[in-house]
């Protein structure tokens, strides 16, 4: 090092080590001593003397050939300075920091080849890089001064910061060449297109307080991970898509006003950070709700952390899952039908009528669904299912708010109505379930099951997804089949051959496979059999051989052929087996179609025409005598409660205390009339123990015959099977019972004993001559 380079460092670090001296002692002094004297008046004067510069150096370390140590770091903030000549002799600073001063010529840098850090904001500079530029430098601030235009910064290759905030650009340009460059700042200049940043790799770009007005020019910064654009006038978030690296995105005080302009960036899955704060925007309803359910991997919404309930409310609102849609229209449904006046449909364990829909102890109301995507053949199925096994099934006609297909009828294929009509009926709770598809409501009223309910009949019916999800809520268990086409190509062809469906309702379908397949693998179970619907003949006869195998019609069939020869087991005396409780198509854990008591009808009366002659003999459990006749006392109570009657004397037989038994149940050879069978007597002497119907602890005693005649004479007209007292029951001596209901004055007798199968006469003691009750007894 040349003498005059080694006067020039003493001067610009005073406590510095001479040359060679690297390894002798420390220096003796160090920035921050006293001030010479005299550097007052310098400041004064707003020119920078040595004595100033070695007073605010700092970072002592050795130079580039290791011989010497020197001070690195300058740092003059708000010093007034307006004269920084003296620089230029520091050769060897590497940081220097110049704000809040006067200063307008910055050329003493050209003379600094290792300065890689320059702050010169807050000044009064209006030459952009007015400087040899040092080969090695990488962070400069030039903001808060009075630069009007931009120029060639080819030469700063290694430039990696660059701040121009708060000047007087209007147009971005002479940073192509800058390759290293990663972050720039731009705010509050007068800049109206972004323009010439294409190549370059940036992660911030600060746009902040310009006259935006679009955002263009950003398409090719791949790297791009902050972007501030607030303070502009910008109205679309178009031109971000491409963006993929993005994490925060300012846009503060612009004019967006759609909260669809969100869609333009709702791919930038990095994207954690986002600020509208001050747009139009935000008076939307439900705005944060709605960019959230857009943006769901926002952390950040407007400087307010976005929570996981919002996040799951955001879902639940715009776009719920199908168990949130069906659960909401379900409770919907219920409510509007809970505000309705109240009608007690009568239960099918308990009541006469077999009409009722309600869910009974044993097994629910038997339905079937079919349910598929759109045009898969189900409403086909339906029907044909439906006019071959017609003693079996019936077809529940569901309401919908669209236009029929051609070939459609209004009552046949669905019930047609208007927008505001459904909605009515919604309202009023006629409807079980609803769903949305396509625009499009549908619905399935409770009338519409009962209609077939009262045919004796279970109710086949077929729905969309939505519409299984809404059912699954309700108290009906029918059996579900997917009906599903694994040939996409072919079911394509299928929907524009029918000429029924536009493209974008074909689109719809087609993606909707998807969903079913879903639905099926996350959800074992969900549907009770899947059937392939590429060809509806072969989908028919599986379907066929599925719903036969629900009502073990097949096996029946086989045990009818093989006991066609057999003689009849009545004839020997024995009792018949029972058979073990089938499969149904409800999946009630009982096994049985329905649960209530073999009633004799007569098939061949309409009015009769259901389950109990038609399906109960094949699929429901056998039920002991005294379960019969159990069932029918609570039918009785519930008939007298609907016609308003108070508890009549059958709630004797409910009483909790012991009583005595009567006497022919104690006497084994007491006598009974021709016509009781085995089954009647068993009847009668299984009243007198607990049981799984009644649970009835002890007998009582025989009632006037005219105090039940006007309870029973109606009674009679509706079921063939009620017996009036005294005309059937056995010749038996009834001990007095003393824990009778308070108050009465009567004699409760025996509830009337269900008809069993006529059997012949047997070895048994003859009992006492009642031509009037053999009459009866063969008329039930």
């Amino acid at each position: 090092m040349t003498e005059t380079t080694s006067q020039q460092f003493s001067s610009a670090s005073p406590g510095s080590c001479p040359p060679g001296s690297h390894s002798d002692a420390p220096c003796t002094q160090a920035p921050g001593c006293d001030e010479p004297e005299g550097n007052t008046e310098m400041e004064r004067d707003g020119v920078l003397t040595a004595e100033v510069v070695s007073s605010c150096v700092s970072n002592l370390g050795r130079c580039g050939t290791g011989l010497q140590h020197l001070y690195r770091h300058l740092s003059l903030p708000s010093q007034d300075l307006h004269d920084i000549s003296v620089l230029c002799s520091y050769v060897h600073l590497q940081k220097l920091e110049l704000p809040h001063n006067k200063v307008k010529d910055l050329s003493c840098v050209s003379h600094m080849p290792y300065l890689a850090i320059l702050d010169a904001s807050h000044n009064e500079i209006s030459s952009f890089f007015g400087f040899q530029p040092p080969k090695n430098l990488k962070e400069v601030n030039f903001s808060h001064n009075c630069m009007t235009k931009m120029k060639d910064l080819s030469a700063y290759s290694s430039l990696s910061y660059l701040d121009l905030g708060y000047n007087s650009l209007s147009e971005i340009s002479g940073l192509e060449q800058c390759c290293k460059l990663t972050h720039l700042s731009l705010a509050h200049n007068k800049i109206s297109r972004i323009s010439g940043l294409d190549s370059l790799p940036l992660t911030h770009l600060c746009l902040r307080g310009n006259q935006l007005e679009r955002i263009e020019g950003l398409e090719n910064l791949k790297n791009l991970q902050v972007l501030d654009l607030s303070l502009n006038r910008i109205t679309s978030l178009s031109g971000l898509q491409n963006l993929h690296l993005l994490g925060s995105i300012n846009l503060e005080k612009n004019l967006i006003n759609e909260i669809q302009e969100c869609k333009h960036i709702h791919d930038l899955v990095l994207l954690r950070d986002l600020n509208l704060l001050g747009n139009p925007v935000q008076e939307q309803p439900d705005y944060r709700l709605a960019v959230i359910f857009l943006l769901q991997h926002l952390t950040v919404l407007d400087q307010v952390k976005v929570t996981a309930e919002e996040k799951v409310s955001s879902v639940n609102k715009y776009d719920p899952p199908l168990d949130v849609m069906a659960a909401r229209d379900h409770m919907t449904n219920l409510v509007y039908q809970l505000m309705q006046p109240q009608v007690l449909y009568d239960s099918l364990c308990v009541c006469v009528s077999p009409s009722s829909t309600m869910p009974s102890a044993d097994s629910p109301y038997p339905m079937l669904v079919l349910t598929g995507p759109q045009g898969c053949g189900r409403k086909e199925l339906a029907h044909r299912l439906c006019r071959e096994l017609n003693e079996y099934f019936a077809y529940g006609v569901c309401h919908t708010t669209r236009g029929p297909y051609s070939g459609e009828e209004d009552g046949v294929d669905y019930h047609f109505v208007s927008e505001e009509d459904f909605q009515n009926m919604i309202h009023m709770g006629k409807f079980i379930q609803t769903a949305q598809y396509g625009d499009h409501s549908y619905g399935l009223t409770r009338d519409a099951i009962e209609d077939v309910a009262r045919e004796g009949l279970a109710c086949c019916v077929h729905m969309e997804l939505e519409g299984v999800f809404s059912l699954k809520n309700s108290y009906f268990e029918p059996r579900y089949i997917l009906l599903f086409p694994t040939q996409v190509e072919k079911y394509r062809g299928h929907l524009k051959s029918s000429g029924l469906y536009t493209q974008a309702q074909i689109d719809m379908a087609i993606s909707r496979i998807e969903l079913y397949a879903n639905t099926n693998r996350q959800r074992p179970g969900f549907f009770d059999n899947v059937i392939p619907s590429d060809d509806l003949e072969e989908a028919y006869q599986t379907l066929q051989q599925v719903v036969k195998e629900y009502l073990l019609l097949e096996e029946q069939e086989e045990g009818e052929d093989n006991n066609r020869g057999s003689p009849d087991n009545t004839s020997t005396g024995h009792e018949p087996e029972e058979r073990p409780p089938s499969p149904s198509l409800s999946r009630s854990g009982s096994g049985s179609l329905m649960s209530h008591s073999a009633t004799v009808l007569d098939p061949s009366d309409p009015s009769y025409r259901n389950y109990l002659t038609k399906i109960q003999a094949q699929l429901s459990p056998q039920k002991s005598p005294a379960e019969l006749a159990s069932i029918r006392r609570r039918e009785q109570l519930v008939r007298e409660a609907l016609v308003g009657k108070s508890p009549g004397v059958y709630s004797q037989l409910f009483k909790s205390s012991a009583q005595t038994a009567p006497s022919s149940l104690q006497n084994p050879d007491a006598h009974l009339s021709d016509d009781s069978s085995s089954d009647v007597s068993r009847a009668s002497s299984a009243l007198t123990v607990p049981s799984s119907a009644g649970g009835l602890s002890g007998s009582v005693e025989p009632l006037d015959m005219s105090v039940l005649g006007h309870t029973l004479e109606p009674l009679r007209d509706q079921n063939p099977e009620v017996i009036c007292p005294g005309t059937d029951q056995p010749d038996v001596a009834m001990s007095s019972s003393s824990d009778r209901r308070p108050g009465s004055s009567v004699k409760p007798i025996l509830p009337p004993i269900p008809t069993g199968r006529k059997t012949p006469a047997s070895a048994s003691p003859a009992p006492s001559p009642r031509p009037s009750s053999n009459t009866a007894v063969g008329e039930a």
